[in-house]
């Protein structure tokens, strides 16, 4: 008899991706996109299906950038601290003024933002003319009295302090390329071109399934040799982190009942299940999905060796092909996690984690480091382990117990530690790599 040997985590990652791969292809095409108001919290997250190109100039017209007094360069050439330049204040712009006309041999006084009238070329800083203050404005009047005047003790160059019209955008500049997420700085990009709408691809859409005739829902009364379901609570946040839309299901152990979940009519891209992944005599999972395609093995790793996944062939409804009477075909990708709490979100975390947040438009992988032990470890030398610890004041990280039932020490955990493949045994002060969890 010939054992296959279990895959490395690595391995096995890159199946989930190649598995995955057709879903956010489809995904990403442009004729699947959805339109979303911009002006709401919709968009927040949402990553463009196409480029999005500014439908006018940003900004539409030259402005200021400080506060001054716009002038022509040439009025005030020969200005010097000995010899200053006065010129007389003819006008005012603020912001939300129109576009006004400049006096050639006068000083147009200028907030910041303000258009700068046509026939100036130079904004000066009102800290540095004389008086370096503004003369009469203010306090509900827009324009300085008929003898104003200002004095500039120095020259300027065309262009000081001016904001071209267009300087960020020209009509028909690419704002933010297709598969962008949309953040708090590229909704205000788009804001700024007074674009209300965008095309967004859909969210990947996951069907939850936990798996286990022990398990209830938090709140309910436990009977004998029950538990309260940790996992749907803990993958559904997860898988919600990662962008996705998540319906949730529970099936008891039974095949029936796990096959019945899937094919219910949900419109889903993806089903994850825990638990009954394993060689015990009531592996659920594998007893419903094995037969329709779905591949179920062991990864060289600790927690989370079993795993299962692949395509599920299933039987659609009677009658909704193209042939009335005839079941039709349905396929959805299926993984499959073990069922511990810890098992399946450290699973979650290496295999699936990853390619739904590069799909989301986020970074897939967690901050890397290396640390030093706080003490000895020791470790399957044949297998990959993940333990859950904390980063000490000193820098050396405190590694806790291994246990795949160990939830609340995953709770206050603030790094995985990751110890590989043909280590047994790590002393204190051994390095290890870590990843950071606690952002």
């Amino acid at each position: 008899m010939t054992v296959t040997p279990p895959s490395t985590p690595a391995q096995h990652a890159r199946a989930v991706e190649a598995l995955l791969a057709p879903v956010l292809a489809r995904l990403a095409d442009p004729t699947r996109a959805e339109r979303v108001d911009l002006s709401g919290s919709a968009a927040l997250g949402r990553v463009l299906a196409v480029a999005v190109t500014s439908p006018v100039a940003v900004p539409p017209f030259a402005n200021a950038q400080m506060d001054g007094y716009a002038v022509r360069a040439a009025d005030i050439a020969d200005a010097s601290a000995e010899a200053s330049i006065r010129l007389p204040i003819r006008g005012t712009s603020a912001a939300g003024d129109p576009v006004g006309a400049h006096t050639p041999g006068s000083a147009t006084a200028i907030m910041t933002g303000a258009p700068l009238p046509v026939g100036a070329d130079a904004v000066v800083p009102i800290e540095v003319v004389d008086p370096p203050r503004f003369v009469g404005i203010g306090g509900g009047i827009h324009d300085a009295p008929a003898d104003a005047a200002v004095a500039f003790l120095a020259p300027t160059s065309p262009g000081t302090y001016v904001r071209p019209a267009g300087a960020d955008l020209a009509v028909g500049d690419t704002i933010l390329d297709a598969a962008t997420r949309l953040g708090p700085a590229q909704l205000g990009a788009l804001a700024a071109a007074g674009i209300t709408t965008a095309l967004v691809r859909p969210r990947v859409r996951v069907l939850l399934i936990s798996t286990g005739h022990e398990l209830r829902a938090p709140g309910a009364a436990l009977g004998s040799g029950q538990i309260y379901d940790a996992n749907t609570s803990s993958l559904r946040a997860a898988l919600v982190d990662c962008g996705a839309l998540v319906e949730t299901a529970f099936a008891p152990d039974d095949a029936a009942a796990v096959r019945d979940a899937i094919t219910a009519p949900l419109d889903v891209d993806l089903v994850v299940t825990t638990g009954g992944v394993s060689a015990g005599a009531f592996e659920v999972v594998r007893d419903a999905l094995e037969p329709v395609g779905v591949r179920f093995g062991h990864v060289a790793m600790q927690p989370g060796g079993p795993q299962g996944l692949g395509t599920a062939r299933l039987a659609g409804d009677t009658g909704t092909g193209t042939d009335p009477g005839v079941a039709s075909a349905r396929e959805v990708p299926v993984i499959a996690f073990p069922g511990n709490p810890v098992s399946a979100l450290l699973s979650f975390e290496m295999f699936l984690r990853p390619v739904l947040r590069r799909a989301a438009g986020l970074a897939p992988y967690r901050p890397t480091d290396r640390a030093p032990l706080a003490h000895d470890i020791s470790s399957p030398e044949h297998k990959h382990q993940v333990r859950r610890g904390a980063l000490r004041p000193d820098g050396t990280v405190e590694v806790s117990a291994p246990g795949s039932h160990l939830l609340r020490d995953y709770a206050r955990a603030t790094v995985l530690v990751h110890v590989p493949i043909g280590v047994a045994a790590l002393p204190a002060g051994a390095e290890v790599e870590i990843w950071r969890i606690d952002e």
